[in-house]
């Protein structure tokens, strides 16, 4: 299993870290968007070292299935992320996401320095305040820990695998309306293929 190392980016990039359920999907979304260089799948959250993904499925690991983002805050900043990651699932439903049920689909930003935490902060408490969702919102948040890459089939999945059912069916539909939300943050290779 591989861990991630924040502290091997190249300079001028940053990293963020969100779970908004299944991993496949939060990768291709964030994977659109111009700025991001590289969106991985993976476990971070939990009390097991090296977790699979057949433990972490479990639940009793404590892991969120996630997706560490490495982008380039001078084409996309954090509070731009944070959008993309509040518009793009439930964050008002815990520990759910669709059919996905369990602690690992939960909503849940890990804040990699004061700054992070302090935005994320506010955005949930305006958003709460906003009335912009019926309930109110769920979304943990979280210092960064340990980031367990995922399985290598995991990586990429949607691009990979689009023709597999959950792909079709639930991933395809959804990243659609998310190149419509965010249009005009999407990488151009991402508009000229839709």
């Amino acid at each position: 299993m591989n861990i991630s190392n924040t502290a091997s980016i190249a300079p001028g990039m940053e990293k963020a870290t969100f779970g908004t359920g299944c991993f496949w999907c939060t990768e291709a979304m964030f994977e659109s968007l111009d700025g991001v260089s590289e969106a991985v799948s993976g476990y971070e959250g939990g009390t097991k070292a090296n977790p699979t993904y057949k433990e972490v499925c479990t639940g009793t690991t404590g892991h969120a299935e996630c997706v560490e983002v490495t982008y380039d805050p001078k084409k996309i900043t954090y509070a731009e992320l944070l959008q993309a990651f509040f518009r793009s699932h439930d964050p008002t439903s815990l520990n759910r996401q669709g059919a996905d049920v369990g602690t690992q689909y939960r909503s849940v930003i890990f804040y990699h320095n004061d700054e992070q935490k302090q935005l994320a902060e506010t955005i949930k408490k305006e958003l709460n305040e906003s009335g912009a969702y019926d309930k109110p919102i769920v979304t943990e948040i979280s210092p960064a820990s340990t980031f367990y890459v995922a399985e290598d089939y995991h990586q990429s999945y949607f691009a990979n695998n689009p023709e597999q059912g959950y792909c079709a069916f639930v991933i395809a539909p959804k990243l659609d309306k998310f190149r419509k939300v965010f249009k005009d943050k999407l990488k151009s290779s991402e508009l000229s293929s839709h």
